[in-house]
Order: structure tokens, then sequence, then C-alpha cells
């Protein structure tokens, strides 16, 4: 049987996300992409007259002019068969790249065969462990307010932020919790005041802020660049664990 890949709706490919969603049970950090009109192009994956999966091309933002396939799922039965409809939708969208979660069971296989320049832009981390620092003194986490903006920015930090961390009447710490992706996973933000760095701020921000993501029923998670050594030490020390990259790549033609 030959293997084919046709362009298709997102209605006709939202049952095999689900299942792709259900394997994963983790945070997907390109799960809103397909409900932004004209940023995606969906695909159906099919096995002779069968179909066994989808795939997804990202189109616009930051892909407009590099369409990028960053989703790929074909059911556990069809895996023998992974590489040839790879190869058909590869064929059929004319994608020039790819970007993949690394803990995604099929994607993070074929980008290391398929692509070459495969590099980390992020890790992904995932909670496991839970902390339990002491305030620092004086400190005091609260939701951000209008009359904190200029504090803000008189330290440099985050104005778009959900949540400061006070002391002595100053913003010292600034953070929050983003829901881009798929629920109920939060992706846990925070920034520290330059002067004010490598005191305990950054870890106690993150274990309350991780604390107030499961009060409201979500889920904690983070990510960071894997050059940004202080961020992925801040993550670490408030009880994230590293769980896999997001990776890009491009294909050789």
């Amino acid at each position: 049987m030959s293997a084919s890949a046709k362009e298709s709706s997102l209605k006709d490919v939202l049952p095999w996300r689900d299942l792709y969603r259900q394997e994963m049970n983790c945070q997907i950090i390109h799960d809103s992409i397909h409900f932004r009109d004209g940023w995606t192009r969906e695909y159906l994956l099919r096995d002779g007259p069968v179909t066994v999966g989808y795939g997804s091309v990202a189109v616009a933002g930051p892909w407009k002019d590099k369409p990028t396939i960053y989703e790929f799922h074909v059911p556990p039965p069809s895996r023998g068969r992974m590489f040839e409809l790879f190869e058909a939708l590869l064929a059929a969208s004319g994608a020039a790249a790819i970007e993949t979660q690394s803990n995604d069971p099929t994607l993070g296989v074929l980008i290391h065969v398929f692509a070459r320049e495969v590099a980390s832009e992020s890790i992904l981390f995932h909670d496991r462990v839970t902390t339990h620092y002491p305030p620092p003194m004086g400190a005091v986490l609260r939701p951000v307010v209008p009359a904190d903006a200029g504090r803000i920015s008189d330290e440099h930090l985050d104005a778009q932020t959900g949540w400061v961390l006070e002391m002595e009447e100053k913003v010292v710490a600034t953070g929050g919790i983003l829901f881009h992706y798929n629920r109920p996973y939060g992706d846990i933000y925070m920034s520290v005041a330059e002067r004010l760095r490598r005191r305990g701020l950054g870890g106690y921000l993150v274990q309350e802020l991780k604390r107030v993501c499961y009060e409201n029923g979500h889920v904690p998670a983070a990510r960071c660049n894997p050059t940004n050594v202080p961020s992925r030490k801040t993550l670490q020390n408030a009880g994230f664990v590293p769980c896999g990259h997001i990776l890009v790549g491009v294909f050789a033609r």
C-alpha cells in the first residue's frame, strides 16, 4: 500500500489530535496554533485507502516564510509505516523545517532522521518536587495592581506581569502563569531585579506561583533558553525537573 497525505480541514483532524494530546499527557507548546486563523495547514495521512493519522504545518507568524511541520501523529498500530507517512507529508506540504518537543514519541524521533542543523530552542520542565522555602524577610507576594507600574519600570521588570514580590515597599520580582497552551498546564515565568539576584527570591517566587497554579486547578510547567543558566537553576531549585527540549531543524533539499 502507498502512503499519502491530503490537505484537510481542522474539523477532520481534531479527533486524531485528541489521541495525540492523550498520548503526550504534558504541556504542548504549539497547541494553540491550530485555532489561529490562517496559521496552519492540516493534513490527513493515509496508508492505502485507510486514514491513519494527521500532520500539521505552521505557515504564519514566525513561520510565515518557512513552512514548518510541528505536529505529526500516527497511533501505535500504524507506526511501522511512520517513515513512509512522514515522507508523504513532506512531499504534499513542501515544508522547509520541523519544530517539535523532544518528548513527542513521533516527531521527537523523526527530526533526527530527516532534518539537519537540529538545535534546542528551549528546555522544557515539569514539576516533580515540592519545596518549602520560607518567604524572604519582609517579602509579600500579591497580584499586580495599576499603581505598581512605576515601581516595576524602575527595576526594568516585566510590565505585563500578573504577580509582584514586594519588599520594603519596593517591587523586587515579577512573575505569572500563562495559558497559551493546553490546559490544565500553566506556564510559569518570572524575573528578579538585577540588583537583588542570587538571594533566593526567584526560587521562592516560582515555588509560590506553583502553589497558586495548583490551588486554581492547574498543573505548573516551565521552559527556559538552554543558555540561561540562572533561570535553569532557579527552576530546578523550585522543584522543576527537565523533561525535554523544543527542537528545531531544517530539511535537506
